[in-house]
Order: structure tokens, then C-alpha cells, then sequence
């Protein structure tokens, strides 16, 4: 199984979500176009479903949806899923915003960037850091490893819905959109996972390790 760390990122570093309902919309796109069946209208997030059959394209593994950006860890499912995926993802979206607020043109800064995580040290550091990227509104020193208070720090975070962060704490947030079980083992119970995401964002020797996966525009 090979695992891709996926970005995409507005526009002149533009904002992608002005609102609740936007990032709500792109939760729901993350779940309804990963189909390889011709995309309705609008799908309601309910993994108890059962009266269309959805053939998914890609496993998310992890997500993070920030205002101008976001990432994806993900897997293939079906050859060519990821390119399928994101080209209804991303167009998908760009119509429903444009539409929105009555604005025509480019959404998104050139293609998405497809990275494969090859080193074991990346996977293991990745879905930290999907997850930590939040904390850039409230503690951007996390990058340096330098947060003092970590417990505010761990507040924010699960304050933040528009991740995978939660899902991972045993909270059902998104869990229609999410393939949990490849990496729930590595990230271990709720008490551990905390405790590395605490090391990282104290420690600045982790954090560089962190820091060695930012996508740099």
C-alpha cells in the first residue's frame, strides 16, 4: 500500500472556507466524490446509508482543512483513483463556492501537490502533522517545538472539528470520510497519541522532524 500526502491550496494563497457552512461543504465533498459512480446532487454524511452503492476511489487516512488549504493522506483504491478524486474534489468545490459568492475563475493554486511518503520516519510523523497544523492560529511556535502551554494547546486542537484529530480521539466526527484502522495501531491509545503530540510540540528536535513534511508554495 503506498500512502500520498496530498495539498491543495487557494489561489494567491486565498481563502478556500469563509465560513462554517463552506467547511462544512467540504467535508461533505471529501466524502461524496470519492465515488467512482457518477456524483449526485447532494449525499447526506451517513455512513449507515445503504441505498446507493459508492465504489470509493481513495482511502483518507488522515485530513486537515485549513482557510486557504488543505492535506490528505491517502491511498489508492482503484488505479488512477487519486487523479479522479482530486479533479472531482477540486472542481466540484470550486463550482460550489464560485456559485456561492458569485465570483468566476481559478479556485486553486495550479494542480494539487502529490507527494509519496516513502521514509518510515515521515509516515509516522505525517499524521501528526495533519493534525497540528490548527495550532497555527493559536500557537504557531509549535513548528519550532516551542509551546509553553500545552494543555491550551491540546484545547484548541480539540475545539477544531474540520480534521481528523478527533476521530483519532475516539470522537465520531467524520467518521464516514475516514479509513481509521491502518493508523489507529501506530498512534495507539488516546493517552499516547496526546503524549507525542505534546513531545512534538515541546521538543524542537521532533518538531524539525515535523517540520521536514511543510509544503512550501
Amino acid at each position: 500500500m503506498e500512502f500520498w500526502h496530498l495539498i491543495g491550496r487557494g489561489v494567491e494563497k486565498r481563502n478556500i472556507v469563509l465560513d462554517d457552512s463552506d467547511r462544512a461543504r467540504f467535508m461533505h465533498d471529501l466524502y461524496v466524490f470519492n465515488d467512482a459512480n457518477p456524483t449526485p446532487n447532494f449525499v447526506v454524511l451517513d455512513r449507515h446509508d445503504t441505498t446507493r452503492k459508492r465504489e470509493r476511489l481513495v482511502d483518507i487516512h488522515a485530513f486537515c482543512l485549513m482557510k486557504n488549504h488543505y492535506h490528505l493522506l491517502v491511498s489508492e483504491r482503484v488505479e488512477g483513483g487519486i487523479s479522479l478524486f482530486m479533479q472531482k474534489l477540486n472542481m466540484g468545490y470550486t463550482k460550489y463556492f464560485n456559485e456561492k459568492y458569485e465570483r468566476s475563475g481559478a479556485l486553486w493554486q495550479g494542480k494539487y501537490r502529490k507527494v509519496l511518503i516513502e521514509r518510515n520516519a515521515h509516515f509516522l510523523y505525517i499524521p501528526f502533522y495533519i493534525h497540528l497544523n490548527p495550532l497555527d492560529y493559536v500557537a504557531p511556535e509549535w513548528r519550532e517545538g516551542k509551546v509553553k502551554d500545552v494543555r491550551k494547546a491540546l484545547g484548541s486542537l480539540l475545539e477544531y472539528r474540520w480534521s481528523s484529530h478527533l476521530d483519532y480521539l475516539g470522537m465520531r466526527n467524520f467518521p464516514s470520510i475516514l479509513r481509521s484502522d491502518v493508523l489507529s495501531p501506530l498512534l495507539g491509545t488516546r493517552k499516547n497519541y496526546e503524549q507525542i503530540i505534546a513531545d512534538i510540540v515541546c521538543d524542537p528536535i521532533l518538531a524539525l522532524e515535523s517540520k521536514s513534511l511543510e509544503y512550501k508554495s
